[in-house]
């Protein structure tokens, strides 16, 4: 075996943590491949003589790599002028880890990965790096191009936006279908009053950079903003599992377009997160309830 074979088992060895780091930064199974790959192909070029902490040298590529792809996704949003649509929803590529990949998206969580695309580039690339991955400050400060003490302060106020992303959701779903279908009579009917009932006075509407681009807005906050948005709307959006939690899907002709993940405490709806991205949507476990007729007791019908 040569030099590059024993290289190249080295690195394999440690994909698996690498792809971790990445879809955390980017919350995308193939632009975190894509980040991964081009460690390697930096890796084979450069070999690693005098480099004593392999996984720590492919893990400050992996960093920088996705920290470029988060900075370039952010000016290409920004950038993005046009409007256009949706594009189908993805499959999963052939060969693909199932496994692997569903605890790879089981470990992240929907609610997380929304509430990061939120934060900048390098908040996202700090908080990633030393709350999920304990690397220390002084090594994320060479990553992010700042001071030890202005990579903490970037961590800290990621932690502050995840932290506040809102609390637990209620677990008993016969009580989310009620909220929720009584979300959507609402919206339907332009009833704002009933919608302000729903809502939760801190409530927080975020949407996803392909629903952005769509033309919603990144983020609504409090009870009147969010029932303007929602209010006469909705129309074409249905009752559905999303991940086993009950809330709305956009599926014209079958085809999933846009989930609307609720969030509840007590009754109230606390936050939706609006997920339009084609290979997110591909991630989640979408079931498309019944509608129950005029009438029919919540809880009381099956929910598949």
């Amino acid at each position: 075996m040569d030099d590059m074979d024993l290289l190249a088992q080295r690195f394999e060895a440690g994909r698996g943590h690498l792809r971790g780091v990445a879809y955390r930064m980017l919350g995308s199974r193939s632009e975190a491949e894509d980040a991964v790959q081009e460690a390697w192909l930096r890796l084979s070029r450069s070999g690693a003589a005098g480099v004593e902490n392999l996984g720590g040298w492919l893990t400050t590529v992996v960093a920088r790599v996705c920290l470029d792809m988060l900075r370039a996704r952010r000016t290409r949003r920004e950038e993005s002028l046009d409007g256009a649509g949706l594009e189908p929803v993805a499959g999963r590529e052939a060969g693909g880890d199932a496994e692997q990949e569903a605890l790879l998206a089981e470990s992240v969580g929907l609610a997380l990965l929304v509430v990061l695309d939120t934060l900048t580039p390098a908040e996202r690339v700090a908080f990633v790096l030393h709350d999920m991955f304990d690397l220390p400050f002084e090594e994320i400060a060479q990553i992010v191009g700042r001071t030890p003490a202005a990579a903490r302060q970037l961590a800290s106020r990621a932690r502050r936006r995840v932290k506040g992303a809102g609390p637990k959701p209620d677990a008993d779903r016969a009580r989310q279908r009620t909220v929720v279908e009584a979300f959507l009579a609402a919206s339907r009917g332009g009833d704002f009053e009933a919608l302000l009932a729903l809502l939760d006075p801190e409530v927080v509407l975020r949407a996803d950079a392909a629903a952005v681009v769509a033309g919603a807005s990144p983020e609504v906050r409090g009870a009147a903003g969010v029932a303007s948005t929602f209010s006469g709307r909705a129309r074409a959006a249905v009752p559905a599992l999303i991940d086993g939690a009950v809330g709305l899907v956009w599926a014209p002709g079958g085809r999933p377009r846009v989930a609307f993940a609720f969030t509840l405490r007590e009754d109230k709806v606390v936050a939706i997160d609006l997920v339009a991205d084609p290979e997110r949507l591909g991630r989640l476990n979408l079931v498309i309830l019944e509608d129950r007729p005029r009438g029919h007791p919540a809880g009381s019908g099956s929910e598949r």
